[in-house]
């Protein structure tokens, strides 16, 4: 079991890095909520892991908190339908005490407004999770809140962080063309100003109260 890796950041696009562990590259799935305080890349940078083995592939999630991972496995160990993949979706969308305010509180409606949650696993999420979540993430554990970078002034910005929501939004299963149109409505709904988090956030909910 790969428990954390520490190394060279050498790429960072919204859903997946790359580290460099002495001369060895590993590609590692991160949520949003990991992506946006990463450090630049050329920088050391140490994640947390949890591989998961398949037939077909050998897949490493990081996160830079032990939160982040605790409630991913959560997810994917305790509630029937998880997988990692809506589990990333989930850390992605919400803010772990968004996601423990709304199992407490039974809010179906705010868990499935996230990408890859419908209404039926929102509704399991509650269930199985209610009972569970007491002493998640408290004290030292718990994610500290997000910062917000520093915005990137002017159009060339906007078009990075606007193709940064895209690439995040088709890496979670959203077609192409609604990737693009949650983008640009985001934009246009944020501004300029907005960061990277807050736009990517922004097409991830767009996205998930669209159609189907």
């Amino acid at each position: 079991m790969i428990t954390f890796l520490k190394g060279n950041l050498v790429e960072a696009l919204p859903t997946q890095v790359v580290v460099d562990v002495h001369g060895v590259g590993y590609e590692v799935l991160v949520p949003l909520s990991s992506y946006d305080r990463l450090p630049a890349v050329g920088s050391e940078v140490r994640l947390l892991t949890h591989l998961a083995i398949r037939e077909d592939a050998h897949l490493l999630y990081g996160f830079l908190t032990a939160a982040e991972r605790d409630l991913f496995r959560l997810l994917i160990h305790t509630v029937s339908g998880i997988g990692p993949k809506i589990a990333l979706g989930v850390l992605s969308g919400m803010s772990i005490a968004a996601f423990r305010s709304a199992v407490a509180a039974g809010d179906v409606k705010a868990l499935s407004a996230v990408q890859g949650v419908g209404r039926k696993t929102a509704e399991r999420i509650v269930v199985e999770l209610r009972d569970k979540l007491g002493g998640f993430g408290g004290g030292a554990g718990m994610a500290a809140p997000i910062p917000a970078g520093p915005p990137v002034s002017g159009a060339a910005g906007a078009d990075t962080r606007g193709a940064d929501a895209v690439a995040a939004l088709m890496a979670l299963g959203v077609k192409p063309s609604e990737a693009h149109d949650a983008a640009r409505a985001a934009l246009a709904m944020l501004g300029a100003e907005a960061t990277a988090e807050q736009l990517i956030r922004a097409c991830l909910r767009r996205s998930a109260q669209g159609p189907g």
